[in-house]
């Protein structure tokens, strides 16, 4: 009997290698994480606030380097998800914007449409897509002008219509969701943008290979001349590859934590050990394909999910093929929970998962398995190993659906200076797919909802 996956409950600073100290500057908006949600978020903070000062502190070298540069580039047209979640509120809106901004900058980007394509078993599944498509909502912030037309339009068509557009679909599809509003982008040139945006505004600035060490509610202990009349959180950050034990030490008025695969560890610093919040990891293989059965396709292609027992399967959405810029055909990606080394990893192991990013040939025969469902004439000797990429989950395999989660907290909780929605901490957590889809969105989620409401009720 296989055993459940465990959850990783790690947090930063668990040695206690880095000690107290005094901050030795000031910010107003500390962003952890330059994916590009961060940048996002950073983005409209700047925008928003110039006269603010935001900066963006990035572990890597560069943007973007964990889930947001390894994942599909779709831009998801925001069916799969309960309707009443932020996953779906926030992929739509999140779609409205990428187009508007793809359009307004020349961001790469091309609405291809998709096709979720149903054996006769699978059939109610798309009926039930389909009827949920209907009912949908436009979301908050939404262009009136757009708000008379259908928020997601979809058609159901017979098997015969989805291999009049796509002849490779085997004759076993008998039905398909037709869902012209997806797309894919180019992610890095989207991250670009927002990096550009954050640079050249007055108030913001980003910090590579940078990462936050410790994390701290502010209180007068910092020693500083008006440790009273301040509020926030010091954190300290370690640049470069400087394994001793000195740290740079910043107030920050704000801070937003949205890095990622890390963000519940950065949260646990702050918790007792019994209330951390454990993340799981769940890999994902890519494969690109040359060879028969695939010629001519110019949609995106998802298979119905293996739902098994369950109504829905929110884990992953099947091995499905998707389209790069320049034609290039993958397949992915599939799910692979991984084993972290103990519940409670040591700093040194917090990023095992590092570890599993290297591409292998171990999956390929499974995923060609899953390809032929839908695509026949697909042959294993044309899929190759392309890249790897990790999805952060809150729960482990087969939990059922988990939604974006937003958690504010405040230095008071922690025996910091201040009162309740007085300088809070953020933390965006699971942010997995739909993330890149839906970033623009929760960006303005958090900035003119969250932010706005807790600034206007001090």
């Amino acid at each position: 009997m296989k055993l459940p996956v465990r959850g990783l409950a790690a947090a930063l600073n668990s040695s206690g290698k880095f000690k107290e100290k005094a901050p030795e500057a000031v910010v107003d908006h500390l962003v952890v994480g330059a994916g590009v949600v961060g940048l996002a978020i950073a983005q409209r903070l700047c925008d928003k606030f110039p006269s603010k000062s935001t900066y963006v502190v990035e572990r890597h070298s560069r943007a973007g380097e964990e889930t947001s540069s390894r994942n599909s580039e779709v831009i998801h047209s925001g069916i799969y998800y309960p309707a009443d979640s932020f996953k779906t509120r926030l992929c739509l809106r999140g779609r409205e914007l990428m187009y508007q901004r793809c359009r307004a900058l020349d961001i790469p980007h091309r609405k291809t449409g998709k096709l979720i394509v149903a054996k006769a078993n699978q059939r109610p599944y798309i009926e039930n897509l389909h009827l949920k498509a209907l009912k949908l909502q436009w979301p908050p912030y939404s262009d009136g002008k757009l708000v008379s037309s259908p928020v997601l339009p979809t058609a159901l068509i017979s098997g015969d219509e989805a291999r009049a557009m796509e002849p490779n679909l085997s004759k076993d599809i008998s039905a398909a969701l037709w869902c012209p509003e997806t797309g894919i982008v180019d992610s890095h040139s989207l991250m670009e943008s927002l990096e550009k945006d954050i640079l050249e505004s007055e108030a913001g600035d980003l910090a590579y290979t940078t990462r936050v060490v410790r994390l701290d509610p502010y209180t007068s202990r910092s020693f500083a001349p008006n440790a009273d009349a301040e509020r926030g959180w010091v954190v300290h950050t370690v640049t470069g590859n400087n394994q001793g034990t000195e740290s740079d030490a910043i107030l920050a008025r704000t801070v937003i934590n949205a890095s990622g695969l890390s963000a519940p560890f950065v949260l646990n610093t702050l918790l007792p050990q019994e209330q951390r919040i454990p993340m799981y990891y769940a890999r994902g293989s890519y494969a690109s394909y040359k060879g028969p059965g695939i010629s001519g396709i110019s949609h995106l292609i998802y298979p119905c999910p293996d739902t098994g027992l369950n109504a829905h399967a929110f884990a992953s959405l099947g091995t499905h093929l998707t389209l790069d810029l320049n034609g290039k055909i993958r397949f992915g990606p599939d799910i692979e929970f991984l084993e972290p080394p103990s519940p409670d990893a040591s700093e040194e192991n917090m990023d095992y998962w590092t570890r599993h990013l290297i591409p292998d040939d171990s999956r390929l025969e499974q995923m060609h398995l899953a390809v032929k469902q839908y695509l026949p004439e697909v042959v294993a000797e044309g899929l190759q190993p392309d890249y790897v990429g990790i999805r952060p989950k809150l729960v482990p395999p087969g939990a059922g659906f988990q939604d974006f989660v937003f958690q504010a907290n405040y230095p008071c909780q922690f025996g910091g200076l201040g009162v309740v929605r007085e300088s809070p901490m953020i933390s965006l957590l699971g942010i997995e797919s739909p993330g890149l889809t839906s970033s623009l969105a929760i960006a303005e989620y958090v900035v003119d909802d969250l932010l706005s409401s807790i600034n206007s009720a001090q």
